[in-house]
């Protein structure tokens, strides 16, 4: 009998461990930094399934010339934050400070375009000199704060882990749909360029035949006309 415990207790700790693996690559959470200089603005493309929470969060860094380095940014510097989805409509435009916290949830699977640039309006804290961010993005189960949820609904650590684990089931089930949707639409793109192709070799199979026929009877006809028929 405790073999047959210790068995099970083996393929429990497998499968929490495949959960474990299967949560890091689906979505994991990560953190950039980019420069951007007057007027400037960059974007990055996040594929996100469907009802999916997004959560970023930035911080400012402008290039003072005296200490040639990076300075906490002053508060008067802000940042534009828009967001658009997959069909380009715009889910999130807003005006934030020089560190900032921004939050949305898709509701269409697809390529999220996340843009930022600084604040024209204040361009002349640094005229001419670069300003650097520290981006942060958090994409499904990687927004919660789990020390936060178990405080707040008093769970033991095997709860909390188990509340974790189901979290992250969900996560995957929604990128296994955003997948098998990516698949359906490109079966519908290869399908549509088929037909397409198909079309246009029946259409190049018929111009030739009429090219053919046209010209069988100009010749016909010149033959006639030169009384050589």
């Amino acid at each position: 009998m405790n073999t047959s415990l210790r068995e099970g207790g083996d393929k429990m700790l497998s499968a929490l461990l495949l959960l474990s693996l299967l949560s890091a690559w689906v979505h994991p959470a990560y953190s950039l930094y980019f420069h951007i200089g007057e007027t400037e603005k960059k974007c990055f493309i996040e594929e996100i399934p469907d009802e999916t929470m997004v959560i970023g969060k930035y911080s400012t860094q402008l290039w003072d010339k005296q200490t040639n380095s990076f300075l906490p940014a002053t508060p008067g510097l802000g940042m534009h934050v828009e967001i658009k989805d997959p069909d380009t409509k715009i889910i999130l435009s807003r005006q934030y400070g020089s560190d900032g916290r921004f939050t949305f949830t898709s509701h269409t699977p697809g390529e999220h375009q996340i843009c930022l640039h600084s604040n024209s309006t204040k361009m002349a804290l640094f005229a001419g000199g670069k300003l650097r961010v520290h981006l942060d993005i958090q994409v499904g189960e990687h927004t919660n704060n789990y020390p936060e949820i178990a405080a707040k609904d008093k769970l033991t650590e095997l709860q909390l882990r188990v509340r974790q684990l189901l979290d992250q089931v969900e996560q995957i089930q929604k990128e296994q749909n955003y997948q098998r949707y990516r698949e359906e639409r490109f079966r519908m793109t290869s399908e549509s360029t088929n037909q397409r192709v198909l079309w246009w070799s029946i259409a190049q199979t018929l111009i030739l035949l009429i090219t053919g026929i046209w010209q069988m009877k100009h010749l016909k006809g010149f033959f006639e006309a030169k009384k050589l028929v």
